[in-house]
């Protein structure tokens, strides 16, 4: 089976699933012996972005930028969005920063992240090719801003952070 007929079968099995079509995204990859960017299942939202460096981040609220070693290009109409993983967070209170991270379709440059330990005492070792992010592609609308006196009732109404309870 050719990567042609391998891409074509994998697009008919998501849409039969009930999936969007494939989006194209082309890619660099500044280091070799990482892996691409990959989804951990068929069907996953997030495919995992993998260090290019080692670096240990601080306790308390220590900061690290990391290298994926990828630099992409999101074509116009999406944007790229640079999640945590839920297993770092989970284990080692490892998260991305300014979650998520856009990427906006005109950024050329590798994909860095930056993550943040929350962990109050244990510092944490970011190694080599261990899957820090998670990058997720979606469709984005340009919008027009149009100056108005007043804005249209809603059910919400005014009601703003925590207004709808525990």
């Amino acid at each position: 089976m050719t990567k042609r007929d391998a891409g074509a079968l994998a697009e008919e099995v998501l849409a039969a699933k009930g999936f969007a079509a494939t989006v194209k995204v082309e890619l660099v990859q500044l280091d070799p012996e990482l892996p691409l960017p990959a989804y951990a299942r068929l069907g996953d939202a997030g495919a995992d972005l993998f260090a290019r460096t080692g670096v240990t981040i601080g306790p308390g609220g220590g900061r690290a930028v990391v290298p994926t070693g990828v630099a992409v290009a999101i074509p116009p109409g999406y944007a790229g969005f640079v999640q945590p993983r839920s297993g770092l967070a989970l284990r080692h209170g490892v998260t991305v920063l300014n979650a998520p991270g856009l990427i906006d379709s005109g950024y050329r440059d590798e994909l860095r992240v930056l993550l943040v330990n929350t962990d109050p005492a244990d510092p944490y070792e970011v190694r080599r090719g261990d899957r820090v992010a998670q990058l997720v592609v979606k469709a984005v609308a340009q919008v027009e801003f149009v100056p108005v006196e007043g804005l249209a009732g809603s059910e919400r109404g005014l009601g703003g952070f925590g207004h709808s309870g525990r």
